[in-house]
């Protein structure tokens, strides 16, 4: 193991949030086309909206583009609670499809209305719902994508344009009204989901999802585990039967493997930037499906196998896989605390490295400090969505590691009625194609909304 560090703290001191980034930023843009330094104010301070929905720098607009409760425009019922994840994919003409998680539980006030063919089971609340909106924003058709899972949380793109949608849970048939088991992934297609209907990919594990990404060179797929309770969860990767098979291709089955680094059970206390892991290995699960035991608290063998607290979003950059650890706290078991990481494994090196270490810059330890749902952006380099108590955020990241707000949500009850401190956590931020519109959603109540402005400015 080596260490080396480069440090910049960075404050968003107008809105009081207190957070600082360390480490070496600029890994995160390589190869990419995110390269553009925006300076330490970003696109400017935030105007509060008129409307208390969403505050953004000036020049900056929103379009509201669907929200909870609201009639879908297939008439199949209203539009799901709890907006989650979200990817959006190039369409003819300048139109955008957006493929939305919806994690919802039981309980969920709204479900997704169940559909026949898309339905996995009728007891589960979760799915996805699929939306078309032309090049002014204007919605075009909104759908159910899939229907009958459960707390559908983050996920991720496939090289060949679907969505994978991930369930964070790991119930089983007969808890909880289930009539099937929960906890897998499915392939969800953005403007034609009869094709992939509800088929859960059981190879690729049944646990506590969270998000994952693809290695577009070997088909290889890397997946996170948002485990709550001690022990936490692991990083996998799938190796599947057929790599890079286009639609449907994922059904054929593969390996499921997690990550283990020598000598390391628990991530959290590396809090160096630049600190380096070499010779990573990966062990076979020995049950992907869970039927007894979960994944994580499985017989790894000699060494056993490395854990980390809230492994939340997951991406492909360049030559590598990065992803996230919202926090992790010593109370709830951890080995150290921390405010979030950002790590970087590199496959052909076998390398894992901590690349960005979240942080309070006051003596004032929020717990909103958390990153959760990550992108690249053209123009403001990483994309940051806050997942925590009290204000929550949008942050843009620089190369340079400064940090600048892009948007700030409010809680809006029915009726127009802004209620403060009552935020909502903002999930799911994707860029379209072009790079001129921002997508992302407020979890509650669920909005999605359409940002443009001078990106490139």
């Amino acid at each position: 193991m080596s260490a080396t560090r480069r440090q910049v703290l960075a404050r968003a001191s107008a809105l009081g949030a207190g957070i600082a980034f360390t480490g070496a930023l600029s890994e995160l843009f390589a190869g990419t086309a995110a390269a553009q330094d925006l300076g330490h104010t970003g696109y400017g301070p935030l105007v509060p909206d008129p409307h208390g929905l969403l505050d953004l720098p000036k020049g900056f607009r929103y379009t509201v583009l669907s929200r909870e409760g609201d009639q879908l425009r297939s008439g199949e019922g209203r539009v799901p609670s709890n907006h989650d994840g979200m990817a959006a994919f190039a369409g003819r003409g300048g139109r955008t499809h957006l493929v939305r998680n919806h994690e919802n539980r039981v309980n969920a006030p709204i479900p997704v209305p169940t559909v026949s063919g898309l339905t996995y089971d009728p007891a589960g609340k979760g799915g996805c719902t699929a939306l078309t909106v032309d090049a002014h924003q204007r919605v075009l058709s909104e759908r159910v994508a899939i229907a009958g899972t459960a707390v559908n949380c983050a996920g991720g793109r496939t090289p060949w344009d679907t969505w994978l949608t991930c369930e964070e849970t790991e119930e089983k048939a007969g808890t909880n009204g289930y009539t099937k088991d929960h906890g897998f992934i499915f392939e969800v297609h953005p403007t034609d989901p009869h094709r992939t209907g509800a088929v859960p990919l059981t190879a690729m594990g049944r646990f506590q999802h969270e998000a994952v990404a693809i290695d577009p060179r070997s088909g290889i797929v890397y997946e996170t585990e948002d485990a709550f309770e001690k022990p936490f969860g692991l990083f996998y990767r799938f190796l599947p039967a057929k790599p890079l098979g286009g639609v449907g291709s994922l059904r054929a089955g593969g390996r499921l493997q997690a990550m283990r680094v020598p000598g390391v059970a628990d991530l959290s206390p590396v809090q160096e930037p630049g600190t380096r892991f070499d010779g990573v290995e990966w062990v076979d699960v020995p049950d992907p499906l869970a039927a007894s035991t979960p994944t994580r608290l499985q017989d790894y063998g000699t060494g056993g196998i490395t854990h980390a607290q809230k492994l939340e979003g997951c991406y492909w950059g360049g030559s590598c896989v990065y992803f996230v650890s919202s926090f992790a706290r010593s109370a709830d078991g951890s080995a150290a605390d921390h405010y979030g990481q950002i790590w970087r494994y590199d496959p052909a090196r076998r390398r894992l490295t901590l690349v960005v270490v979240f942080g309070p810059d006051t003596d004032v330890q929020l717990p909103g400090e958390s990153p959760d749902n990550i992108c690249l952006a053209p123009g403001g380099g990483l994309m940051v969505c806050e997942d925590g108590n009290g204000a929550q955020h949008v942050f843009g990241v620089t190369r340079k590691g400064e940090v600048y707000p892009m948007a700030r949500g409010r809680q809006v009850l029915p009726g127009g009625t802004a209620q403060e401190p009552e935020w909502g956590e903002f999930a799911g931020v994707t860029f379209s194609a072009d790079g001129e519109t921002m997508y992302v959603n407020c979890y509650t109540p669920g909005t999605t909304f359409a940002v443009t402005g001078p990106w490139r400015g």
